[in-house]
C-alpha cells in the first residue's frame, strides 16, 4: 500500500486521506529520543536484583561485597527505601471486599514471585551496575507457591499453598452479572433447563494462555530530581496516571513532579502500570540527589513486566433444536499473579460484557473468580478481556454450527443484531449505537472466496488428504473508547474516562494541538493534525501536535482501551470549534459586518453574499497585535474542551481465515485471510491498515505460536525469545483488508475504535479454522497455542476429545486442550 501524493497547500478533505505518519521521519532517520537515549550530567545507573524464586521470606541480604565494587554508590535494599518508596496502586477494586495484597515496589520482607526486586545497585554506568548486582548474597527460606490456576482457587477449601499466607485465601474476587437480577434478560437457569428437555446444551472448558506483550522497546526510566520539579521520563502509555500514582503513594506534591514519556515503542497495554523499577528509581534519586537511570533486559522485560490473558473459561450455552441461542452462562478463573494490578482485576470484568457479543441472547450469566497465584502479575493486554470473551463465543459458535450440522455462517446470522434494529440494547445492558453485521460478513465472504474454499474443503475430504483444509470464521464487535466516567464509576473504577484536549492559534497563523492522549506508536501526531486541518481550514502541515508531556499537556487520561480517536479526537473537534466561535465577533468586527452575516467554510470567514472576508490564520496575528478588537473580547483565540462521551463505541467486522494442516505431522499453514471491519468514519485509511495488520498478527500469534510457560518451580520457561515465539514477517501471509462504515452516533466524527480490533477477531478465526480442518478425526478444540505437537495428539487421540451425548461431567485433557459435552433433547439423531 502507498500514501497518496500530498499537497504542500490546502487542507480541503483531509478526514479521510492516506498521510503518512508525521512520525515516521524521524523514527527511521535515528533522530528519535528513547527514554534509554536519555543522558544528564552525573547520571547514575541501576541495576536490579531479583528473586529466583516465586515464593520465599528474605532472611538476609548482604550488600557488602557489591558496595565494594568499582564505582558502586549504593546499593539499597526495601528496609533502606521503605519510607520513600511508594506503593503501586490498584485503580479498579471490582468488588468493595477485593483482596489486595499490599504491594511494595521493593519487598521487605518476603518475595512473592520469581523475578520480584529485593535490591537495588546503584553505579555510575550501568554494566557496573549489572556486575555489582550479581555480588549481593541474599538468604530466602523458601515457601509453597501457588501456580496452578485451579488448585490455587480452591487453596483456602483444600489446605493448599496461599500467594499470601497473611490473606488465609487466593481468591481476590468474585464479580457477578446475572440478566434477570439486572433486567436486561431472563433466566439463564430456565433456557438451559429448556434446552435440556427440548433443545441442544453445548457445554465447553477453553484455556486462555498466558501471553507477554513483547512490546519492541523494554521499559526505561530516567529520574532527575535536581531542579525545582522531580522530573520522570519514562517509557510509559500514561504519563498522567503515572504523576498521580506517584504523588498519592509517596506525598510529594503533584505540582511538583513532571512526567514526560518521549517516543515510546510500543505497549500493546504492557506500559499502562505504575511499575516497581519506576517506583525504585524515584525514590533512590531522591535519597542521593543526583539523576538515575534504569533500562530493563529483554529478559527482564519478560520475567517482569505485567503479563496478559491467563483464564480458564467455562461455558454453557443454551439453544432450540434449529440453532437460536436461548442462554448463555460464563464462569471464568482469572489469573491476577502474584499482586492485583492497576486494572488488573477488572479485565474480566471488561469481558463480561462482550461473551453475548453480536447475538441475541435471551438470558445470560457471568461470573469470574479473580485468582491470586505467585507469578509474574497480569493486567491489560491489547483488548483486555474483550478478546477472551470473543474467542469463547465464536468457538462455542462453531461448536452449535458442527452439532447442527450447519455453516457457521449460517448459524451467526440467524442469531445476529439485525442492521435495522441498532440502536440495540444487548442482554449486558450495554447499547450498541450502530452496526451492519451483514454487509461486512457479505465483503468478507466476497473477499475470501468463502463458496470456492469450501468446496475445495470437501473435495480434500473425500480425497481423504493427508492435508486438510480448515476455514475459519469470526464475527466480533467489542465497546472501545474506554471512557463514560459515570458507567466507570458505576463499576468501581478509580478514575474518569474524559479527555482534554487544546488547540492554540499562533501569532503566525500556524496551530498548536496539545492532547491528554500519549501516543507510543499509534499515529497521533498524524491523525489529529487531520482532525484540526479540515476543522479550522488549515494547512496539514501547519499543525503540530504536542503530548506526552504532564507539563505542556497538563490535563489527560492517556491511551489504552481503543479510546485515543473516539474520546481524544472529539476533544480536539470541540476545542478547535471554540477556536472558530471565539474568532467570529472579531472577524465580524474587522470586516464591518454582523455576526449573523458570517459564514465559515475552507478557513475562511465570509460575508454572506459578498466576496468579502478574512482568513482565520489572519485573524490570529491581528488578535496577537491586539490594536483593533472589539470592546470587551480578550486578545485571545486559544481554546481547550473536555470531552466524557455517554457511551462506548462498537467497532465490529467479520473475520475469516484457511489453514492446512498436516494430519501426518499436526503443521499448520496459513493459506489465506480476509477481514472486512466497521470502525465507523476512518481518518487516515493508511494508519487504519497498520493498526489492523499489527492486530491481526498479535491475535494470530496466541492462536498459533504465543505461550509464557512456568515450571513446577514457578521460573519462567519461556524467558527470552529463544523460547517465547514471536512471529516475524516470514511467520505470516499478506492480509486482505477492507471496511463498511456504520458511523458512531457518540462522537461527531462518527468514528470507531481500531487498535484492538485484529487482535481480537484474529486469534478465534484461526483455531475455529485449525477445528475445522479436524473435524472428520472427532476432533472439536486444541488448546492454544495450535502447536504441530498439540496438533498431532488431537488427531490421535481417537476423538477421546470429541462430543458426547449425555449429561456426563465436562473432560479436559490438557495436552490437546480438548473438553466438553453435547447434551441434546431425546429422540434427535445424535
Amino acid at each position: 500500500m502507498t500514501a497518496t501524493q500530498e499537497p504542500t497547500q490546502g487542507a480541503a478533505g483531509e478526514i479521510g486521506r492516506d498521510r503518512r505518519r508525521k512520525e515516521d521521519q524521524r523514527l527511521i532517520t535515528g533522530r528519535t529520543r528513547w527514554t534509554d537515549n536519555i543522558t544528564l550530567p552525573g547520571m547514575l545507573h541501576l541495576a536490579m536484583v531479583r528473586s529466583p524464586f516465586p515464593h520465599a521470606r528474605i532472611t538476609s541480604i548482604d550488600t557488602s561485597a557489591a558496595r565494594a565494587s568499582t564505582n558502586v554508590v549504593a546499593v539499597l535494599t526495601g528496609a533502606d527505601l521503605a519510607e520513600s518508596q511508594g506503593a503501586c496502586i490498584n485503580a479498579w477494586p471490582v468488588v468493595t471486599d477485593q483482596v489486595t495484597p499490599a504491594h511494595l515496589p521493593m519487598p521487605t520482607d518476603r518475595v512473592a514471585f520469581a523475578g520480584e526486586t529485593v535490591a537495588v545497585v546503584v553505579a555510575r554506568s550501568a554494566a557496573e551496575a549489572r556486575d555489582a548486582a550479581e555480588l549481593v548474597e541474599v538468604e530466602y527460606d523458601e515457601l509453597p507457591a501457588a501456580l496452578d490456576l485451579k488448585e490455587a482457587a480452591a487453596a483456602h477449601e483444600t489446605g493448599g499453598a496461599l500467594a499470601h499466607p497473611d490473606l488465609g485465601t487466593n481468591v481476590s474476587a468474585v464479580w457477578r452479572f446475572d440478566s434477570a437480577e439486572a433486567g436486561t434478560g431472563g433466566d439463564v437457569e430456565a433456557a438451559i433447563a429448556e434446552a435440556r428437555a427440548n433443545g441442544i446444551v453445548i457445554e465447553r472448558e477453553y484455556r486462555q494462555q498466558r501471553l507477554i506483550p513483547a512490546f519492541m522497546e523494554p521499559r526505561s526510566v530516567v529520574v532527575d530530581p535536581t531542579g525545582e520539579q522531580i522530573t520522570m521520563w519514562s517509557a510509559t502509555q500514561v504519563p498522567h496516571i503515572l504523576r498521580f500514582a506517584i504523588a498519592a503513594t509517596t506525598g510529594v506534591p503533584e505540582s511538583k513532579i513532571r512526567v514526560i514519556a518521549p517516543d515510546v515503542g510500543g505497549g500493546f497495554g504492557g506500559k499502562l502500570q505504575q511499575t516497581p523499577e519506576e517506583m525504585i528509581a524515584f525514590a533512590v534519586a531522591r535519597r542521593l540527589g543526583k539523576p538515575v537511570k534504569f533500562t530493563e533486559t529483554r529478559s527482564e522485560s519478560l520475567l517482569t513486566a505485567h503479563h496478559g490473558r491467563d483464564q480458564w473459561q467455562r461455558l454453557t450455552l443454551a439453544a432450540t433444536k434449529d440453532g437460536h441461542v436461548t442462554g448463555l452462562k460464563v464462569d471464568l478463573l482469572a489469573d491476577l499473579g502474584a499482586y492485583v494490578a492497576i486494572v488488573g482485576g477488572g479485565v474480566p470484568v471488561l469481558g463480561a460484557f462482550m461473551f453475548n457479543a453480536i447475538y441475541k441472547f435471551p438470558a445470560y450469566q457471568f461470573q469470574t473468580t479473580n485468582v491470586l497465584t505467585n507469578k509474574t502479575w497480569t493486567d491489560a493486554y491489547r483488548g483486555a478481556g474483550r478478546p477472551e470473551a470473543t474467542f469463547a463465543i465464536e468457538r462455542l459458535m462453531d461448536e452449535l454450527a458442527a452439532e447442527l450440522g450447519k455453516d457457521p455462517l449460517e448459524v451467526r446470522e440467524m442469531n445476529w443484531i439485525k442492521h435495522e434494529e441498532f440502536p440495540f440494547t444487548t442482554v449486558a445492558g450495554l447499547e450498541y449505537d450502530s452496526g451492519n453485521y451483514e454487509a461486512a460478513t457479505a465483503r468478507a465472504k466476497e473477499m475470501f472466496g468463502y463458496d470456492a474454499l469450501r468446496a475445495e474443503q470437501a473435495e480434500r475430504r473425500a480425497r481423504k488428504d493427508r492435508v486438510q483444509l480448515g476455514i475459519g470464521v469470526s464475527t466480533f464487535t467489542e465497546m472501545c473508547g474506554l471512557a463514560p466516567s459515570r458507567v466507570l464509576g458505576s463499576l468501581n473504577y478509580g478514575a474518569g474516562g474524559w479527555e482534554h484536549a487544546e488547540v492554540r492559534m499562533l501569532a503566525t497563523g500556524k496551530v498548536e494541538v496539545v492532547t491528554g492522549a500519549s501516543a507510543h506508536g499509534q499515529g497521533h501526531e498524524t491523525a489529529f493534525s487531520q482532525i484540526v486541518a479540515d476543522r479550522l481550514g488549515v494547512p496539514f502541515e501547519d499543525v503540530e501536535v504536542l503530548h506526552g508531556d504532564t507539563q505542556i499537556s497538563h490535563k489527560g487520561l492517556d491511551t489504552y482501551g481503543s479510546r485515543s480517536l473516539v474520546v481524544g479526537g472529539e476533544a480536539l473537534v470541540r476545542a478547535a470549534d471554540k477556536v472558530i466561535e471565539k474568532a467570529r465577533p472579531i472577524a465580524a468586527h474587522l470586516l464591518e459586518a454582523s455576526v449573523d452575516d458570517l459564514e465559515f467554510s475552507g478557513g475562511r470567514f465570509t460575508v454572506k453574499g459578498t466576496d468579502s472576508g478574512m482568513a482565520i490564520t489572519e485573524i490570529a496575528t491581528a488578535v496577537f497585535a491586539a490594536h483593533n478588537l472589539p470592546d470587551g473580547v480578550e486578545p485571545s483565540l486559544d481554546s481547550e474542551a473536555t470531552f466524557d462521551p455517554v457511551n462506548f463505541n462498537y467497532p465490529h467486522g467479520t473475520h475469516l481465515c484457511a489453514v492446512e494442516v498436516d494430519t501426518e505431522t499436526g503443521q499448520v499453514r496459513m493459506r489465506k485471510y480476509a477481514c472486512c471491519d466497521d470502525i465507523g468514519n476512518v481518518i487516515n485509511p493508511l494508519i487504519v491498515s497498520g493498526q489492523v495488520h499489527g492486530g491481526l498478527v498479535q491475535g494470530i500469534a496466541q492462536a498459533l505460536w504465543e505461550e509464557a510457560v512456568y515450571d513446577e518451580n514457578g521460573t519462567l520457561v519461556t524467558g527470552s525469545f529463544v523460547d517465547y515465539l514471536l512471529p516475524t514477517a516470514a511467520d505470516t501471509i499478506s492480509f486482505e483488508l477492507d471496511h463498511t462504515t456504520s458511523p458512531a452516533t457518540t462522537n461527531s466524527l462518527g468514528t470507531k475504535g481500531v487498535g484492538e480490533a485484529g487482535t481480537i477477531a484474529s486469534t478465534p478465526a484461526v483455531v475455529n479454522a485449525v477445528v475445522d480442518a479436524l473435524r472428520p478425526f472427532g476432533v472439536h478444540d486444541v488448546a492454544m497455542p495450535c502447536t504441530p505437537e498439540r496438533v498431532w495428539r488431537a488427531i490421535n487421540s481417537g476423538g477421546s476429545g470429541g462430543e458426547t451425548t449425555g449429561a456426563a461431567a465436562p473432560h479436559f485433557d490438557p495436552s490437546t486442550g480438548m473438553s466438553g459435552t453435547v447434551d441434546r433433547a431425546e429422540g434427535d439423531v445424535q
